[in-house]
């Protein structure tokens, strides 16, 4: 009998500290929900290289997910050119900073992250985005040392993830257990 072939996704993360510890742990979670079936490929933005490593979660992407790239260029590793040929059910950014989502907002494809989500939209493959500036306000969000720290969400930051939401083919999560949602959509609830 032959093993049915994973289906894959394609995870990027950016440089945002906000909610990335339990990003991380929410995916580890789905990995091992879903392992007989999903693949999830890592995707980190040169930012996102030294984020994770300040926010101590680099190992663990490394022992936890087969494969974690970083960012050379916005076409390498060729994550743009594997959205268009259909190798993803769908691609997630999550946390994504308010720069990567100003980008997409107008279609900067300069990065790996920004240029994936453009070719993603333009090969019709699902987008979900995570900002990590949502609403307009003040948030509270976790140092890598531990320590809270207050941040202002600009009126622009804001308008942006508007935008986002506008996009035909994108989709934004407010938070890290939204995640869960969009695995169960696409393959189904599993028992671990």
């Amino acid at each position: 009998m032959t093993e049915k072939k994973k289906q894959r996704v394609a995870w990027g993360i950016t440089g945002s500290g906000d909610k990335l510890s339990e990003t991380v742990e929410v995916m580890k979670q789905v990995q091992k929900q879903f392992k007989d079936i999903v693949s999830i490929e890592v995707f980190l933005s040169k930012a996102a290289g030294n984020v994770t490593k300040q926010y101590n979660v680099y190992e663990d992407l490394r022992e936890s997910f087969e494969r974690v790239m970083v960012e050379v260029d916005s076409n390498a590793p060729f994550l743009a050119g594997w959205l268009e040929t259909e190798r993803y059910a769908f691609l997630l950014v999550a946390p994504a900073t308010s720069n990567t989502v100003a980008k997409i907002a107008v279609s900067i494809s300069d990065s790996l992250l920004s240029n994936a989500v453009i070719m993603a939209l333009k090969g019709f493959v699902p987008v979900y985005v995570m900002p990590s500036d949502i609403k307009e306000g003040t948030v509270t969000t976790l140092l890598p040392n531990g320590k809270l720290t207050k941040l202002r969400v600009r009126k622009e930051d804001a308008e942006n993830v508007q935008k986002l939401e506008k996009m035909e083919g994108v989709s934004i999560l407010e938070k890290p257990q939204e995640i869960r949602q969009v695995f169960d959509k696409y393959f189904g609830k599993t028992r671990e």
